[in-house]
């Protein structure tokens, strides 16, 4: 069944975090782990395992967080502040895909409010492989069938319709849809069966769901055997990104 995060509950997660390139930032944990609250001794989940994984990261006033990649397939959404990614604006909302040992970046937050950002993966990662240290790069070069992959889209402009879809659904089930919904109104997401797992993020009002309010920056992560989600709009009616990862071909 769907994880559910709420943005209320999130908020006691909150804390201070730096990466390997000096980059600092506040830190929520949403759903999941990461390396900023696993227990000493604890085990990483298998990098093969669907494990989903989400947290918002609000990264400091004029800060640079170097080029680098991942392990895992993740998205990227921008929800506040703004800065650039690589030679694109950033600024709410901007969905943002890399597939898996992708390098992208770097990420340069704004000197007077920062950028915040959701990362989202169904994979666990370890921490970011940093393009500015040697190894890195050299162990990028030996993972066979490596492709570069990557989608930016946004900063969206205000909704024209119902429904949009943001990064047309790929063969390998890969896409990104906005829905702006008013109160009450329900709206069925494609069917999670055609890729690895979907996010769903309200980006304003508040979304209904099994009795529950989820307010704006929350989040949902519907699992590929789950039914299609039904995403009811609240009393303020509600926008919501969905983000489909594709068919695990590495």
């Amino acid at each position: 069944m769907p994880l559910l995060a709420s943005a209320d509950t999130a908020r006691a997660n909150r804390r201070r975090g730096s990466a390997a390139d000096g980059v600092t930032f506040w830190h929520t944990l949403y759903l999941g782990t990461s390396r900023y609250n696993m227990k000493p001794g604890e085990a990483d989940p298998t990098p093969d395992a669907l494990f989903p994984m989400a947290f918002l990261v609000e990264q400091d006033p004029g800060s640079t967080a170097n080029a680098h990649y991942h392990q895992q397939d993740q998205f990227q959404l921008v929800v506040g502040g703004h800065g650039t990614l690589g030679l694109h604006e950033i600024r709410p909302v901007t969905v943002h895909f890399t597939a898996a040992h992708t390098a992208y970046g770097p990420i340069r937050a704004s000197k007077d409010d920062g950028v915040w950002y959701f990362t989202l993966r169904n994979g666990f990662d370890p921490g970011a492989r940093f393009m500015t240290m040697p190894e890195n790069r050299a162990a990028l070069r030996t993972i066979a069938g490596r492709m570069h992959r990557e989608a930016v889209v946004g900063p969206l402009p205000p909704a024209t319709a119902p429904t949009e879809t943001l990064i047309e659904r790929a063969s390998d089930g890969m896409g990104a849809w906005r829905y702006t919904l008013p109160a009450g109104a329900c709206v069925t997401g494609p069917d999670p069966a055609e890729g690895r797992g979907q996010y769903w993020v309200v980006t304003s009002g508040g979304l209904t769901q099994g009795g529950e309010t989820l307010p704006k920056l929350s989040c949902v992560f519907v699992y590929p055997t789950d039914a299609p989600f039904e995403a009811v709009a609240g009393a303020e009616g509600v926008e919501v990104i969905a983000m489909q990862f594709p068919l695990r071909t590495h």
